[in-house]
């Protein structure tokens, strides 16, 4: 399946587990368990993606892939990968990747497919790789450091955030992070995070997914329901084949890399993170606001949202080539309108109700008329009434409609969704 052609620090952590592998590998089938080659997974076919190739391929859109760096020697990453950012302590370069995470994150998301490589649903789009990590290691300042990579992601244009890495039980002063979101959405940028595989164990929100302005992306099955041991909980707002994932297991070398169909809520995330990539590109006028609202509305939840699958699994296909999708108000998240608004400054200040201007005093509005009406009346005889006694009244009504934030209400469904 070839696309068409394309136009050109201080953190303490109380329980390590960076979840480079885990957020990933957690649901790891067996080698060929389903029968798509890398270039043609199911949701290939589900979502039409060589249909919204025809409108869309991503182009013009950056997606930064905050995870263990991305190797972009690889043939169906070549072109596709920007410089980036190596934030360790011990750098390397962003595009080391020992984990091998990072790299297929990346290809889910943009990779062409070719050299028997992965194919990503939106080729279009550019790979910003900042390295926050290397592995399963005790870390004392990784929030710091992802903290450094939204920023670094803004400054560089990044549209949209992918975090297909976190960790669990952390603790400290979360500011840093907190303000570098608020940044974010004040520049209009997206950030989606996995929201981890322990839903069939401890279920605990991955960090990176657990603060307001941050999409948690859950994982789900070729039938849209939610995947076991994807986390659940009031935090997920939408969801993504977490299932039947094609990656990569290094080998020792990426030259004898060995396909295996592998998925979790890692991959889920990445192809929410392309998605969105895909309508941006498609509609390069809507605010984050838009774009995340056209993926809740048509996600397969039908509106609806529960804490297994948020909204339900995403169908950028019902965005880019359906009709009817109303992106609404452009300043408004229908998320996180509420924290949102609340930010100091805020990303979307409250509108001020425009004035309609004083209607001049009737004594005063057409000088020269009333001069006239004057010596008329004067030289008949007739005072004040008479002349233009029929002149009629002048009503000003000064409206305004002051938009209050809020997030709308949902009824939340309790249920659970089996794989």
């Amino acid at each position: 399946m070839t696309p068409p052609t394309l136009p050109a620090r201080r953190r303490a952590k109380t329980l390590s587990l960076l979840l480079a592998g885990a957020l990933y590998s957690g649901a790891v089938l067996a080698p060929h368990a389903a029968a798509e080659s890398p270039q043609d997974p199911w949701y290939m076919d589900t979502w039409r993606v060589q249909e919204m190739w025809e409108q869309a391929t991503g182009e013009g859109v950056t997606v930064a892939v905050v995870d263990t760096g991305v190797d972009a020697s690889l043939p169906h990453l070549e072109g596709q990968v920007l410089e980036g950012i190596d934030l360790n302590i011990d750098p390397d370069g962003a595009h080391v990747d020992t984990q091998g995470h990072g790299t297929i994150m990346a290809g889910a998301i943009a990779g062409t497919g070719e050299g028997g490589g992965i194919q990503g649903i939106a080729p279009g789009a550019k790979i910003l790789p900042i390295r926050v990590d290397k592995g399963l290691e005790f870390d004392f300042g990784q929030e710091d450091r992802w903290a450094q990579a939204i920023e670094y992601a803004v400054e560089s244009g990044a549209k949209v955030i992918n975090f297909s890495v976190g960790a669990e039980g952390v603790s400290g002063s979360p500011d840093g992070l907190e303000a570098a979101i608020a940044e974010a959405a004040r520049n209009d940028v997206l950030i989606f995070a996995a929201t981890g595989n322990s839903g069939e164990s401890r279920n605990i929100i991955s960090r990176s997914a657990d603060f307001p302005g941050v999409v948690g992306v859950g994982a789900v099955d070729r039938n849209g329901d939610h995947a076991a041991f994807s986390v659940h909980g009031s935090r997920v707002a939408l969801s993504g084949p977490g299932i039947d994932v094609p990656g990569y297991c290094p080998d020792g070398s990426w030259e004898e890399a060995c396909l295996i169909e592998r998925g979790g809520t890692s991959a889920a995330t990445a192809l929410a993170s392309a998605s969105a990539a895909l309508i941006w590109s498609a509609h390069p006028d809507w605010t984050k606001n838009q774009v995340l609202r056209a993926l809740a509305q048509t996600a397969e939840g039908d509106g609806q949202r529960d804490d297994y699958v948020g909204f339900g699994m995403i169908r950028p296909d019902r965005v880019i080539l359906e009709e009817g999708v109303d992106p609404g108000e452009p300043d408004v998240n229908p998320m996180f309108d509420a924290y949102e608004r609340a930010l100091d400054p805020p990303v979307s200040p409250e509108p001020v109700p425009e004035e309609e201007p004083e209607e001049p005093a009737e004594e005063d509005a057409v000088p020269e008329e009333r001069e006239q009406e004057r010596s008329d009346a004067a030289a008949s005889g007739a005072g004040g009434n008479g002349g233009s006694s029929n002149t009629p009244a002048l009503i000003g009504v000064v409206g305004g409609v002051i938009i209050l934030g809020g997030v709308a209400a949902v009824v939340i469904v309790s249920r659970r969704r089996t794989a």
